[in-house]
């Protein structure tokens, strides 16, 4: 299971002074990063060699079995009821009882969406999702509620943070509480549309991040931190200039690339100074092109990267799409028989592993492809049984399903129910 066990008084109280020590450190670690993408090449030359006479040892933060995970976004808590901590706890029991008897070992819980918090935090308001309005206490820390409930019940959670996002549209979140970055913070901000986004280019942004992210370890036993496909929020030269003109950097693609790695292995090392045995994962498009062009997220160099250049412990990206998806231009690249191989050759380091996102919401409503079952190939019952049995059979370390409202409750299609019945089966 992907959940640490309990320990003794004396090992909690060892494991939180590390906590507390490593914060005087993360400045530390956070220099120790900048080195990180001058070396990657010749890193990810050497992990790609066939040839290694020892094995790489286990990484200690991964699961010994498959990983089986659910997304819970700020859509998903919306659902429930924080008016007291009884009523969130029951509305979490039954969402977390509904996870295990998929068989699911592990829990995506959005606990950072908008630069806010579902936990007690000194850095980030109080989510607008616990009360209604951002930066209102809701009287009970909803986090530990969650963590102990999913614990007691064999799941671990790993605390998925947007880095970056603090506004995703004039309307989300509804109000910005006066203690919001974008309030106190204007200068390290960027906008693309209506959302409001901390700018990639300015370190005291990013370190701030990292800060938030020392906080949640110190405070709180997630079994590890998960960033999803949100990083730069635009391809649009103007939101950074400023900052590109005074780095002296030639080409904006790759400098952009170097400030989103820069923030990736800074959280690593955060991460592992906190406890080795806790994983930091990152879930980005299931199309690298566009993590690379778009978001400026180098992800083969991430999966390529080993040892001491380690910037992740795995990888998850969205591959959203049904057997046959074709593209309007003809393509067929991103059909989920061709585009989990894609991502499985590319050179990977030993201790890092390769997992899949499997689109849940996309049951019942189709992928949008142009071939003629692009509906059909989703409302059989049995969808993402398929993909995981196939996702098995190429021995991918594990698949998390986006996301757990297209399965559970009021806003699930009809054909849910089936497709958990297939999940069920196949997990025992």
């Amino acid at each position: 299971m992907t959940q640490r066990r309990r320990t003794s008084k004396k090992a909690k109280a060892k494991r939180h002074f590390g906590r507390r020590a490593f914060l005087t450190g993360a400045g530390v670690a956070a220099c120790a990063a900048a080195g990180w993408y001058l070396r990657q090449k010749s890193d990810a030359d050497h992990t790609a060699a066939s040839g290694q006479d020892t094995p790489p040892a286990p990484n200690p933060a991964l699961p010994a079995g498959e990983w089986r995970a659910v997304w819970v976004s700020y859509l998903d808590w919306a659902l429930l009821d924080f008016s007291t901590a009884d009523t969130f706890r029951a509305g979490a029991a039954q969402l977390l009882d509904n996870c295990a008897g998929l068989g699911l070992n592990t829990v995506l819980a959005q606990v950072r969406p908008f630069g806010d918090a579902l936990y007690r935090s000194s850095l980030f308001p109080w989510s607008h999702l616990c009360t209604g309005v951002q930066g209102k206490d809701p009287g009970f820390d909803p986090l530990d509620v969650f963590l102990t409930e999913a614990h007691r019940r064999g799941i671990g959670v790993e605390a998925w943070v947007n880095p970056y996002r603090l506004r995703s549209s004039a309307a989300m979140p509804p109000n910005l509480a006066e203690n919001n970055l974008a309030n106190t913070h204007p200068d390290w901000l960027c906008t693309a549309g209506e959302g409001l986004y901390l700018n990639p280019a300015v370190p005291a942004a990013a370190d701030y991040v990292v800060q938030g992210v020392a906080e949640l370890l110190q405070n709180y036993p997630v079994d590890g931190i998960h960033f999803d496909d949100y990083f730069y929020p635009t391809t649009d030269a103007a939101v950074d200039a400023v900052q590109f003109a005074a780095s002296g950097a030639a080409d904006l693609a790759a400098w952009r690339r170097q400030n989103v790695t820069a923030l990736v292995a800074k959280v690593y090392r955060t991460v592992k100074a906190a406890d080795p045995t806790l994983r930091f994962g990152i879930s980005p498009q299931g199309n690298p092109d566009n993590d690379l062009d778009q978001q400026y997220s180098d992800v083969t160099a991430w999966l390529a990267a080993g040892g001491e250049e380690k910037v992740i412990d795995y990888l998850c990206p969205q591959v959203y799409w049904g057997y046959g998806f074709t593209l309007h231009s003809g393509s067929t690249r991103f059909a989920f028989e061709n585009i989990v191989p894609a991502w499985l050759s590319y050179p990977r380091a030993g201790d890092v592993a390769l997992y899949f996102g499997l689109g849940a919401y996309r049951v019942g409503t189709g992928d949008g492809g142009a071939n003629p079952d692009s509906v059909s190939g989703w409302s059989t019952g049995s969808a993402l049984a398929a993909q995981v049995e196939d996702l098995r059979q190429q021995a991918a370390g594990g698949w998390a399903l986006y996301r757990y409202g297209s399965l559970f409750g009021a806003e699930a299609p009809a054909l849910a129910e089936a497709e958990c019945a297939a999940l069920r089966a196949l997990n025992g």
